[in-house]
């Protein structure tokens, strides 16, 4: 046998496999001084990496300035023509040296921005490992570490903005600063620096603000309060946001406690202290604003701090704002007349939206605002809606998620609440049965408003008005009239009502349009995203409900809002105290915390508010109400003034049909649908009804009566009158077109037309008829429906020409007759003339003798004599004497 032998890639295969089952496996020792040295050489090069990076950004920082560095950089603001008219820095500012500030304030704020600040040389490494930390944890920019030299130094030439670049400058400046002063002297520069509160700078400053005290004079709690404003100077203003402010100042004192500036029992007798207690009175106050539009620039202020940019006004930045100049002077003029408010001391707040972008225009922040406490009433303040909800929570989302018509039947009837003994009730105490959801809504029903809620459904409510900038975390039934959950600002409203006249897109209401900082070239726009909040068709279907709501309807609730020539929608909202609130405050019965108006062209869309500062100052009066409709109607119309206002234009997707009014499901109006009943209503196309209601029938035309007909002897006529009740158009009230036909029948024999007209009356020539005894029937005509007719009785006789005094006649020539061919007819006559003075003498000899004599001889003979009797000549004329004075 021959011996198998492998071939020499067969046996390099088995010498690798033994080899390899064969080597030694490396060490977890090997595989850890691997690890360590590749992390080892990536630390290495991103230190090396990232020292040049730092030298490099280093290089670039700008150089000290001690002017910077001590006094506030100012801030500019321009309105929407590009024009200044704001600049805030250190006007009004109170400097404080090192040496004057009390250990107390000292400890504060050390306490609750840099408690190690005496000890570092800029930077607090300790503090920034555990902001390295929670950036790794939550994000990059989640925490930071800057202390108070770095705040010093950003604040004075660094742009607020958390990138590396600014960062390492941060760093680099701080630790300059730190070589170059003392830590007394940053602690001043911080001290007299920092923005407390929209435009004020310092602690010495917002001491006085504040408080109308030096700092020494200042308490625990009030030092606390003043520390804890530097991180967000407008939320925790205690003069608006008291609640937030208090949760602040507690913060700070827990933080003195825990570093040991403070015992616990001061933090715990300081934090029983009440915020509000100790602050200035307006007059006070008074002194540190004035600038031009405060209301506004407050606004400005509050939407810088909202998107991050609370303290960037301290670095000397450009705020290019929506303000409109022309109508914000309008606002304030309006606003600080007191003859157009009904009582000295009722507030107002008002928002002027562009309804096309969002973008605010004007505020009203209140009456006579910046000599007055500084709560901004337009932008501040958030309250109960009352019933201009009903658009925004009921009848908008109704109308895009079932399409519901604006002729939708509802019926206000007594109601409650569901699941619960509560009754709905309206205003005036009344309830109006079935009605059309465009007259529920600018009549301002309760019961209709609450049953289109509960049609939509919350869940679908609460969507539809999320689209619309409203934060709704619970929708209750009670919000669909505007006195559940949901509070809003007139900010907020305007906003959401400019989206029904701008097609259903929404805008985020917005002070700002962009910032620039201060290299002149950074910038970050502020202007938001237009989003689609409804159909047009939705938005058009409401805005065509309030119209009426200004129109001159007898039920519209705003008509005191309407502004001649302009196309107005708009919607009034008040709010109500409860029976427990009547009860404990001795409240009249008038009584009402807040009144509403929010309405819109197509150019601007304005909501107000009034009431008083304090809930349960009641309004009580109809001008206290009506007040906002007076403000609206007099801003909308001066702003208004020389600028081309459009009006609001139907969408292809809406379609008008006439229903009538009740019917369910809607149906179209017959023509015989009372006019009360018939209304001319909108549809989402395709929606419209097709079907014609059959509730009522053809109206039977009045019968004309009173007729008459009455011989004119003079004209030889006829004159024929008579009445008729006209029938009305069922969707105008006015008459409908009657012919009337008017005919005579001949007893026992045909009847003839006579004519037709439009009046009620008709003249025919006597010879129309031949004699004999007539009826005169009248009938009515309406679109070709005929009425019965109205009759009347009427003979006709032979009317003869009218008799003269003749001249004394010559003789006539007679011509003798000739003897007839025939018989003599002429005297075998049936004489059947009726002597009644105007009788007709008929002598059938084959002829008519038609006399008018007293005895009906003396007539004049016009027929045919065929007989041989001769002719009679005429005799002379006799005069008439007493006894004979009825000839004519």
């Amino acid at each position: 046998m021959t011996e198998n032998r492998r071939t020499r890639g067969e046996h390099q295969k088995a010498l690798a496999q033994k080899n390899k089952k064969t080597a030694p496996k490396p060490s977890k020792k090997i595989w850890f001084k691997r690890i360590m040295l590749t992390l080892m050489a990536i630390v290495a090069v991103g230190f090396i990496g990232g020292a040049g990076l730092f030298a490099y950004y280093a290089s670039t920082a700008p150089e000290l300035n001690e002017d910077l560095l001590k006094d506030p950089v100012s801030s500019e603001f321009y309105d929407k023509n590009g024009e200044i008219f704001a600049t805030i820095g250190a006007e009004n500012r109170k400097y404080v040296k090192y040496e004057d500030i009390p250990e107390g304030m000292v400890n504060a704020i050390l306490a609750t921005e840099d408690v190690r600040f005496f000890k570092h040389h800029g930077i607090d490494f300790y503090r920034l490992g555990g902001a390295v930390l929670a950036n790794f944890r939550d994000g990059f920019g989640a925490q930071g570490a800057s202390t108070l030299t770095q705040q010093v130094v950003k604040n004075s030439f660094l742009q607020n903005e958390k990138k590396l670049k600014r960062k390492a400058q941060e760093a680099w400046l701080a630790f300059q600063l730190e070589r170059k002063y003392s830590k007394e002297e940053i602690f001043e520069m911080y001290f007299n620096k920092m923005l407390m509160s929209g435009r004020v700078y310092g602690f010495g400053t917002a001491a006085q603000y504040f408080y109308g005290k030096d700092l020494k004079d200042l308490t625990l709690d009030e030092e606390a309060l003043l520390a804890g404003l530097v991180q967000r100077p407008n939320a925790y203003n205690p003069l608006k946001n008291p609640e937030l402010a208090k949760k602040r100042r507690n913060t700070v004192l827990g933080l003195m406690y825990q570093h040991g500036k403070i015992t616990k029992a001061e933090m715990e007798e300081a934090k029983k202290a009440e915020v509000q207690a100790g602050l200035a009175d307006d007059a006070t106050r008074q002194k540190f604003s004035g600038s031009k539009y405060d209301a506004f620039l407050d606004v400005v202020i509050s939407e810088l701090e909202d998107n991050g940019d609370g303290t960037a006004m301290a670095e000397g930045i450009k705020v290019y704002t929506t303000l409109d100049p022309n109508a914000q002077q309008i606002v304030e003029n309006i606003m600080n007349d007191d003859s157009n408010f009904p009582t000295e001391n009722i507030q107002s707040g008002v928002a002027v939206v562009d309804t096309k972008t969002g973008q605010i225009q004007a505020i009203g922040g209140a009456r006579n605002y910046g000599t007055e406490r500084g709560w901004n009433y337009a932008y501040d303040m958030k309250h109960q809606p009352g019933s201009t909800m009903k658009p925004l929570l009921d009848y908008g989302p109704a109308i895009e998620n079932l399409k519901w018509s604006t002729g939708q039947t509802l019926v206000d009837e007594p109601m409650k609440y569901t699941r619960s003994n509560q009754s709905i009730t309206n205003w005036d105490g009344k309830y109006m049965g079935a009605m059309t959801a465009r007259k529920a809504l600018y009549a301002s029903r309760n019961v209709p408003a609450v049953k289109t809620l509960q049609e939509v459904g919350i869940d679908k409510a609460k969507e539809f008005v999320g689209r619309l900038g409203i934060e709704a975390k619970n929708v209750y039934e009670s919000d669909a009239i505007g006195g559940g959950d949901i509070a809003m600002s007139p900010v907020q409203m305007a906003a959401a009502y400019a989206a029904f006249g701008n097609n259903g897109v929404f805008n985020t209401p917005h002070s700002i349009t962009k910032i620039v900082y201060r290299d002149g070239k950074s910038t970050k726009d502020y202007t938001p995203k237009s989003e689609f909040a409804m159909s047009d068709y939705t938005a058009y279907m409401v805005t065509d409900m309030l119209r009426d709501v200004v129109g001159n309807k007898p039920d519209a609730s705003g008509t005191a809002a309407n502004v001649s020539g302009l196309d107005i929608a708009g919607k009034t909202g008040t709010t109500n105290y409860s029976s427990a609130d009547f009860n404990k405050h001795n409240l009249p019965s008038t009584s009402v915390p807040d009144s509403w108006f929010a309405g819109y062209t197509t150019n601007y869309s304005i909501a107000i508010w009034s009431g008083y500062e304090k809930h349960f100052d009641p309004i009580t009066t109809w001008d206290e109400r009506r007040l906002p409709q007076y403000l609206f109607k007099n801003i909308m119309k001066e702003i208004s003034a020389n600028v081309d206002t459009p009006r609001f234009k139907k969408p292809s997707s809406v379609v008008e049909a006439t229903i009538e009014v009740g019917s369910k499901p809607l149906k179209l109006a017959s023509d015989y649908t009372p006019s009360e009943k018939r209304q001319t209503e909108l549809f989402v196309r395709g929606t419209e009804p097709t079907e014609v209601s059959s509730q009522y029938e053809a109206p039977e035309l009045s019968t004309p009566y009173n007729v008459s007909a009455i011989l004119d002897l003079g004209s030889q006529a006829i004159n024929i009158s008579w009445e008729h009740d006209t029938m009305l158009n069922p969707e105008t009230d006015e008459p409908l077109q009657t012919t009337f036909e008017v005919s005579a029948t001949k007893e026992g024999g045909e009847t003839i037309v006579l004519g037709t007209t439009e009046s009620k009356e008709l003249t025919v020539n006597s010879n129309t008829l031949e004699d004999g005894n007539y009826t005169i029937s009248v009938v009515a005509i309406v679109d070709g429906t005929r009425s019965d007719p109205g009759t009347t009785t009427f003979q006709v006789a032979s009317m003869p020409d009218e008799e003269t005094e003749p001249d004394t006649p010559e003789q006539p020539d007679i011509d003798q007759p000739t003897e007839p061919d025939g018989d003599n007819n002429g005297d075998n006559g049936n004489h059947n003339g009726n002597n009644n003075g105007n009788g007709n003498n008929n002598d059938n000899g084959n002829g008519n003798n038609n006399g008018t004599g007293n005895g009906g001889t003396n007539g004049n003979n016009t027929g045919n004599n065929n007989g041989s009797q001769p002719p009679t000549p005429p005799t002379d004329p006799v005069a008439p004497n007493e006894e004979n004075n009825n000839t004519e």
